[in-house]
């Protein structure tokens, strides 16, 4: 029988982790639902994906307000742009692949350029997708934080998706928001969520920091076990906001001089451990730094645990790294 590992208190989250921790497969749905019943501006746009995007909620209650554009994305980020011209607030739903990489010369010229109020959601991030280069988001960020006045978010918990929304139907401008399909862990209270552009310090840590976004937060999590059986204590910064990053957050944390390593479901090229590792050079810091996250390689189509597993993601990849860079030699 499998050891059970203690729980593991959320600083001010008010609450506590621990593997199998309850989810939620509509988070995103729901709460976007929420906001539309609250707004008549916001409109909702989908490519043929309405059930795996969760939108199904959304076209059942308001179907005026919810347009199926097909599996046409170039035309589907032209007609949101006209909308939000309009004085709509449309939110785009695909997956991540489809709005960023597929539709980038539109997604360009037809929203970022006019800085359109547009919200891109892209679902099935980083290796989460069992479909291969075809499906796999795994250059999301670095394309989206790449476009001028472009936000970029991700959550890593459910209970942060509601808010979160909040945030960008505040946000007079476009902005893009990777999340995993299907469920979501709740790990801590909407309360905690902090401003876009502002990170949310969750464990504390004696021998340095990890940094994850999105599904790595909770992979973490569970590395910060294996670290503790270590003698190792690692804190945990989970960064909802890559773009825009907390530059002071991550400033701060370097020059403590203590082992930063950034674990990300994205290539290690122009996602987030390229902008932390863009901070903390330009800032003249020196410090062990590393990042975690796919290989300048194409992964193979595959369900998330063997490509986690296969591409070094997992909680033990995490935590051999991070082992590494605390006790270097």
């Amino acid at each position: 029988m499998s050891q059970v590992r203690a729980p593991i208190t959320i600083a001010n989250s008010g609450a506590v982790w621990r593997p199998g921790t309850p989810t939620d497969s509509k988070a995103y749905g729901r709460a976007l639902l929420a906001l539309a019943e609250a707004d008549p501006r916001i409109v909702c746009l989908g490519a043929d994906l309405t059930g795996p995007t969760e939108t199904d909620l959304f076209r059942d209650r308001i179907p005026d307000r919810f347009f199926n554009i097909g599996i046409a994305e170039a035309n589907l980020m032209c007609v949101a742009s006209g909308m939000a011209r309009s004085g709509d607030i449309p939110f785009v739903n695909t997956f991540g692949v489809f709005a960023t990489r597929r539709s980038f010369d539109q997604v360009t010229l037809q929203i970022a350029y006019p800085r359109a109020n547009v919200k891109l959601v892209g679902f099935m991030p980083g290796l989460t997708s069992p479909g291969g280069p075809t499906h796999q988001a795994t250059d999301d960020i670095a394309l989206m934080r790449a476009l001028p006045g472009m936000v970029v978010v991700e959550p890593a918990c459910a209970t942060h998706v509601a808010p979160l929304l909040a945030q960008l139907v505040a946000h007079d401008g476009p902005a893009y928001m990777r999340i995993k399909r299907g469920d979501l862990p709740k790990l801590f209270t909407a309360e905690s969520l902090p401003p876009l552009g502002k990170a949310q310090i969750v464990r504390p840590g004696r021998d340095g920091w990890i940094i994850a976004s999105g599904v790595m937060v909770t992979l973490a999590l569970e590395a910060l076990d294996a670290l503790a059986e270590q003698g190792i204590q690692a804190g945990l910064v989970n960064v909802t906001s890559p773009k825009p990053l907390d530059t002071d957050l991550v400033r701060s944390l370097a020059a403590e001089g203590k082992p930063l390593l950034v674990a990300e479901n994205h290539s290690i090229v122009g996602g987030l451990g390229s902008a932390v590792a863009e901070v903390i050079a330009e800032a003249g810091i020196a410090t062990r730094f590393a990042r975690l996250g796919v290989d300048d390689v194409f992964a193979e189509g595959a369900g998330a645990p063997y490509l986690f597993q296969t591409y070094g993601l997992s909680p033990a990849a995490i935590t051999r790294r991070f082992a590494a860079l605390a006790r270097p030699g």
